[in-house]
């Protein structure tokens, strides 16, 4: 009996795991896109990291310096069937500013570039059309800048950044910067909070 009960644990599992797809994306600190991400319902992870260099395995101060090509980005699993890529482009393009090169508020630097980085032909088609729609409606003053590449390489960030809002919640930067963005998505986005 313990057997099957584990077996059948294994294949929920599985298929649980098969069933998630993965999204990178890049808009700014990855402090803040984490903080925001990680509410939404159908999110199983948000992995704060490096994604677009040519550094192997970077250091959060290489990355800093500018130099190693890397955005800040954060490596989301979710399910599409609790949560969608449109919906979740809807909230990436609400929560930053997808116009301004290399810079969102103060912090300044190609690594805090708006991008996203896609693992399948379909991700691109749904990241095209949204982007076109956006444009269309001209939502933005400006023309959106982010950039769109596929997925060579994520980096993951060193272990103090992973859950830094929640971990370091009064700090300046979180209580000036971070919380605001969490309060501005939980207005907007009351639909897709997790329960």
């Amino acid at each position: 009996m313990k057997r099957l009960i584990l077996l059948l644990f294994l294949i929920l599992n599985y298929t649980d795991m098969k069933s998630n797809d993965v999204i990178v994306f890049g808009g700014g600190c990855f402090w803040c896109v984490e903080a925001v991400f990680d509410r939404i319902e159908g999110v199983k992870t948000v992995v704060p990291g490096y994604s677009g260099g040519n550094v192997i395995n970077p250091s959060y101060r290489e990355v800093c310096t500018g130099n190693t090509g890397h955005a800040e980005v954060v490596e989301i699993t979710y399910n599409p069937q609790q949560v969608s890529l449109a919906g979740l482009l809807k909230v990436f393009f609400s929560t930053h500013d997808p116009t301004t090169l290399n810079r969102q508020g103060a912090d300044v630097g190609t690594q805090y570039r708006s991008a996203i980085f896609y693992k399948t032909d379909k991700q691109k088609a749904i990241i095209d059309e949204v982007m076109a729609k956006l444009e269309a409606e001209h939502v933005y003053e400006k023309p959106i800048v982010t950039q769109v590449l596929p997925l060579e390489n994520f980096y993951q960030a060193e272990a103090y950044h992973i859950d830094y809002y929640q971990n370091n919640s009064e700090q300046s930067y979180c209580r000036f910067v971070i919380q605001p963005k969490i309060e501005k998505f939980e207005q907007v986005f009351n639909d897709l909070l997790k329960k």
